[in-house]
Parts: structure tokens; sequence; C-alpha cells
């Protein structure tokens, strides 16, 4: 080749990569964005771990990045499978420490903003102040459910809520994955779902499989419900492990909890009626296990007593739960049972012993309590005081989606409030050795509420020496008035005679503790 062949080959070469250069970059024609069709949400939470679930239209790999504040998430967790439905689970955290999170795949962000955060779960025994939220029948995309979705939130506020529970029934009216998505997910994917631990219990609904005939279905459990929701079913919550997602246990703080399937059979043919089944042989285990703790609480779909949207003198579920089940939790000392699938809110006083059909109840002999509950300075309004005489308050609280209904005898007798007209969902609050439950309606009003306490009313005697300084704090929360004066929870004394008494009261009269200080010599 010539010098002149040459240079025309070398400035045509030049000529194509300055082409090249001006030419921008064609974008991957190959990548689809990827968009997020459900959640996050929260799930099998612990004081050291969290599951985080969400769902994407496409095939995706996942990725969650997370740290204790907003602007730093410098911590992730990475799952390269490609999948639409996600699962990532954050281990080795502080206990009830706030974590901030964000959503995302391998090339974008889905999903990040100041409400992605969470808290972990306290140590498992630990006093401080919870929230658990309680939704009976709430999926059925109803006014209804978006009025008391917003009044909730609206009673919340900026308080967080430690987690919140379903009763079942959380998905009108088959239970499929569709109805899932349309009447829970959607609902409350901006709020509820993002921040606050949830911890479901399946009803008749979840089991309504429109492709699989019902029956099979509660043998077989193989219905939308349990693809959606992961439970923690090897104690890592609380309690004897199940390993049954039907049924589990978990502790927040003081407080342990059961979720029971009162719809689903175990070995093809064990309801939570029968008694020699699998559920109940762990729930007795698992209540002789923690009999440590300070409150216990059961929940379930079935309620032992209803005359609202169904009769538990005719429906045979609930009259067999009623006489063959409920006994085995009093024996075993639960505070407080919650179950739905009655479309209105009922309340009993504090109860024991009536396994009997309405007509049966009386209030002399099965109320543990006269009170009402209220403790708001009405009358005859105590909290409920579980000493030796123990009971237990039940709560039929499914109207959170589904509304209205009553049987003829509405209310049933075994009950001290009852209301069909308004949809509610209620809020448990517990501090120390004293537990509240508020129901809070669409409208935003509260229309029922009691409290319950534990380990009040004390007669205290110390030793001390003369002039020691000596702090008396009360047993019960509230509002305290000394016989000193002083107005505080605590005080503070130094005796001086060789026996000083002093009391502590509420205002309204219903509690009083005691205390005696015997001044011992001087070593």
């Amino acid at each position: 080749m010539n010098i002149r062949n040459c240079v025309f080959v070398f400035c045509i070469a030049i000529t194509f990569m300055n082409a090249c250069a001006q030419t921008p970059a064609k974008k991957n024609k190959d990548v689809v964005p990827v968009e997020l069709i459900r959640g996050p949400y929260l799930q099998s939470a612990t004081g050291n771990s969290m599951l985080i679930r969400w769902r994407t239209d496409v095939n995706t790999r996942s990725r969650i990045r997370f740290g204790t504040t907003a602007e730093k998430l410098d911590m992730n967790v990475d799952d390269s499978a490609l999948a639409s439905e996600h699962i990532i689970h954050l281990t080795g955290l502080a206990p009830h420490t706030k974590y901030y999170y964000s959503v995302e795949d391998f090339n974008s962000v889905l999903q990040k903003d100041t409400d992605n955060y969470f808290y972990t779960l306290p140590v498992a025994g630990k006093e401080d102040f919870y929230r658990i939220g309680v939704f009976g029948d709430c999926g059925n995309n109803s006014v209804n459910q978006v009025s008391v979705r917003d009044a909730f939130k609206n009673y919340l506020g900026s308080n967080y809520m430690d987690s919140w529970i379903l009763l079942g029934d959380n998905a009108y009216y088959t239970g499929s994955d569709g109805e899932f998505q349309l009447k829970f997910f959607s609902i409350y994917k901006n709020d509820l779902l993002k921040k606050y631990p949830l911890f479901p219990s399946p009803g008749n609904h979840d089991y309504n499989d429109r492709d699989l005939h019902e029956a099979k279905a509660q043998e077989t459990h193989q219905v939308a419900y349990y693809q959606n929701f992961s439970m923690p079913v090897n104690g890592e919550a609380g309690g004897v492990p199940s390993h049954n997602q039907a049924f589990y246990s978990f502790d927040i703080g003081n407080v342990h909890f059961l979720s029971l399937d009162s719809y689903g059979k175990e070995e093809n043919e064990y309801r939570i009626y029968d008694t020699l089944g699998p559920q109940v042989q762990w729930i007795k285990k698992n209540l002789e296990a923690n009999q440590n703790k300070g409150w216990i609480v059961a929940y379930w779909h079935h309620p032992p007593y209803t005359m609202g949207s169904h009769n538990s003198d005719t429906e045979q579920e609930l009259v067999k739960i009623r006489e063959n089940f409920i006994r085995i939790l009093e024996r075993y000392g639960v505070d407080l049972i919650l179950c739905g699938h009655s479309h209105v809110y009922e309340r009993s006083r504090l109860m024991k012993g009536h396994y009997g059909m309405e007509a049966t109840f009386d209030a002399k002999q099965y109320n543990v309590s006269s009170s009402t509950g209220l403790y708001d300075g009405s009358a005859n309004s105590c909290p409920y005081i579980e000493d030796s005489a123990h009971g237990t308050v039940y709560v039929v609280t499914g109207s959170a989606g589904q509304l209205g209904g009553k049987e003829k005898s509405f209310p049933h007798d075994a009950m001290f409030y009852s209301n069909a007209d308004i949809g509610g969902a209620g809020m448990l609050e517990v501090q120390g050795n004293r537990l509240d439950f508020k129901w809070v309606c669409s409208d935003g009003v509260i229309r029922d509420h009691f409290t319950m306490m534990k380990g009040v009313n004390r007669h205290n005697v110390i030793e001390a020496h003369k002039g020691e300084s000596i702090t008396l704090t009360a047993s019960f929360t509230g509002n305290y008035l000394w016989s000193n004066g002083q107005t505080g929870k605590s005080t503070t004394v130094k005796p001086v005679k060789k026996i000083t008494t002093l009391f502590v009261k509420d205002k309204q009269g219903c509690l009083r503790d005691n205390f005696t200080i015997e001044v011992v010599p001087s070593k």
C-alpha cells in the first residue's frame, strides 16, 4: 500500500471515531421498569429482627437498605434470586429501636420516604407503654373500612403502635389473592402496613377459596392467606414453637399473645374445640410455659358469646368453642379474649365459668366483678382487678370493615356494652400492670373502653433506720393522692417515729396502697 492510500484509510478511521463519539448511546430497550404493587409490609417481628415483604409486577432481585437515621441507610440485605414475591429478613437488630428502610431492586429504589420505618419489638418481659391495634373482619373495600382506618389513624396521631393484629375474614368474600390485594393491601399500604408489624389470624372467609372446596381448604390450608403472611412459628417472637402457620405466639414486652385458628383443621379432622387436637395441645404447653407474663391475650375469629350478625346459641362452631374450649384458657389465666366474625362490637364484664346458652347466664354467678370497668369516675366504674378471683374479659370487634346485623335477643346477656350500628377497631394500651382497651369508632368517638389492673391495693411493710430517706411508690398507674399531700406516683419520707403509716389512693376512690414503715435500731 502506498503513502496516499495509507493517508486515505487513516482519515476515514478518524472520521468514523469522531462520529461515534458524538452519537449518544442508545438506552437498553430490554430494561423493564419495575413497579411496586404490594407493600412493603412488616411480618414476624422480634426484638432483634424484622421480616419485610413486598410484591413487584415483574421478577426482579430484592434489596433492603436500612439504618437508624433516614439520611444514612448504611446497611443492606440482598437476595439475588429473581422473584415477584419478595421476602427479606433483617437480623442482628437492637431491641425497641427505630430503623428507617428503603425497598429496592439492584437497579432502582422502589420506595423510600420518611414514613418507611419501624421499631423492633421490646425485650420480652420489659414493662413500658405499648399500643396494639385490633382489626376484625376488615377486608371488604367499604366506606366503613376506610372511615375506621382514618379514625384509627387520627386517634393514633404521632404515637407509634408496636403492632396490630387481625381477627380473621381479612379479605371478603372468598379470601382470594385478588381480594387481598384490592380489599386489604391496597387499603392499608400507605400507612399501617409499612410502619407497624402485623400479626394475623384467619377467619372462615380466608378459607372460602372459590377454586378449592372449602372443606379441602380447611384441611390443606392451601389458600392465599397462608401465602400472603409470614408468622413466627419457631418461637422466635416468644412462647413455645408451634411449627404451624395457623397458630403461633409472640411477646410484646410483658404481654403474651396467642394467635389461633378457629376454622381450619389439623391432621384433616381437629378443630379448635377438639381438645385432643394439635392446636389445643400446643396452647396448653404454651400457657404452662408463660405463666410469668404480665398479661395474656388470646385472639381468633369465632366468638363464644355474640348476638350480632351471628348467634352463639345456634351456630355450632360457636357453641362448641364455648362449651369445650374457653374453659381451658380461663383455667390458665388468660386475661383478655378478642374475636371477630360477628359484625358488631360486644364487650363483657370480667367473667368466668359460663359455658351454656345465653338464657343460662346469671350475672351474680358468672361475673367476677360487677363493675363496668370504665374507670372514668362514673358510678360503679372501678378497674377490673385481676387477683385471686381471676376472670376474663371477652370482646367481639368485627366491624372494622363489615358492619351490622342483630339477632332477636341482641344484646347478649353476658355483654356489658354492645353496638351494631357503627363500625370501629380496637386499641389495646398496656403500661406495666395496667391494661386499657378502647373501641375507636369510624367517626372518631370512643364509645366503649375498660381498664384492668394487677398487683394493686398492696399493703407494704418496710424496715428503715431513723431519719433514713425512703421512697414509696404506688403500685398502680393513674392519678395519686398521698396522705402526706403529695400527688406524684412516688413520695420520699424520713421516718422518725417507731412506726409511720402512709397511704396513696386514686381520685376515683378505687385503689389504695398502704405503707407501714418500722424504724429499726442502727447496727
